[in-house]
């Protein structure tokens, strides 16, 4: 087999892709514009893509194509009506990023909830070398009683709902699709998930469902001080209008994720980057070094499982 992996660069430099050379020739591209694919792919039976758009006029021009390997989830970045026509297989990996999801979705929350970035300034401005008494503190709450709301209770959302429990928040949670029916979580609208929830955490795809499903209407229905934390996709909350309500002290808003990436320098909260209520993470939260490696290990056995029934 003659794999060829286009973006490998995009799972970082301190995974092993030797896991894959088990399987044939291997070919790694850090990666891959966009006039280069075909040149890259041509004798490829099996093509490892992330972010790399394989549509119909790349894949057209891809005769030896057997195999796709999405490595991620999410597989818009393929045409996979048009793969399967051609005879190609397209597989993803799913759950690898689980727990380090939800572990960023807690980190964000902490940073916020327990006010790191004043006590962090406060201690490295000798603040506290200065203190007559043992502690300084702001007033800050405990998660044990808050109203939590999730939107987009799949896989992730759910491991999030189970350890928000356990630090005793009353979960709620809207479905982005409707389909969802949890009966461990109480389901409620979204406007009524947005005016009761001291913590909303969003952890949906974006789809016609979910596509700017939070505007200045929805944000205005949050009550002050709600911590808004967005690990699902950029494009989810309108960015555009997050800015008045971080400006005016109304949201505390963190994102991992926007709707280009990376972030642009002209984008609208590039001038709130120091704002204490706006917290920006440049799209990580799936990508601890366990869940990188439990991906690669995925694209592997997809692999193995495609030859195997070929």
């Amino acid at each position: 087999m003659n794999i060829v992996f286009l973006d490998a660069k995009t799972l970082g430099e301190d995974v092993d892709f030797s896991l894959l050379e088990k399987y044939g020739e291997l070919t790694i591209h850090p990666l891959t514009a966009f006039a280069d694919i075909v040149p890259r792919a041509i004798d490829a039976d099996i093509l490892i893509v992330n972010k790399v758009v394989l549509d119909k006029a790349v894949l057209t021009q891809l005769p030896k194509l057997k195999l796709i390997c999405e490595a991620a989830t999410g597989t818009d970045n393929i045409d996979i009506e048009f793969a399967k026509s051609k005879d190609i297989s397209v597989n993803n990996v799913v759950g690898y990023s689980t727990d380090s999801v939800v572990q960023h979705t807690f980190t964000m929350l902490f940073y916020f909830l327990n006010n790191l970035s004043y006590y962090q300034e406060y201690t490295n401005s000798l603040g506290w070398t200065k203190s007559q008494t043992f502690s300084h503190y702001k007033s800050f709450s405990d998660i044990a009683g808050m109203k939590w709301g999730i939107i987009g209770l799949g896989n992730i959302g759910e491991k999030v709902a189970s350890i928000a429990n356990n630090f005793g928040a009353e979960v709620q949670y809207f479905s982005t699709s409707g389909k969802n029916n949890n009966s461990n979580y109480n389901q409620v609208s979204l406007e009524e998930l947005l005016t009761s929830s001291d913590i909303i955490t969003i952890h949906a795809p974006l789809n016609n469902n979910t596509k700017n499903l939070i505007s200045k209407t929805e944000l205005a229905l949050c009550s002050k001080g709600c911590i808004l934390l967005n690990l699902g996709r950029g494009g989810i909350i309108n960015e555009e209008d997050m800015k008045t309500f971080i400006q005016e002290d109304l949201l505390n808003i963190g994102l991992d994720v926007l709707s280009s990436e990376p972030m642009p320098s002209d984008h609208c909260l590039v001038e709130l980057l120091d704002h204490k209520n706006l917290l920006i993470t440049p799209h990580i939260a799936w990508a601890s070094i366990n869940s990188r490696k439990k991906l690669l290990e995925g694209i592997s056995l997809n692999i193995s499982r495609f030859l195997t029934e070929k």
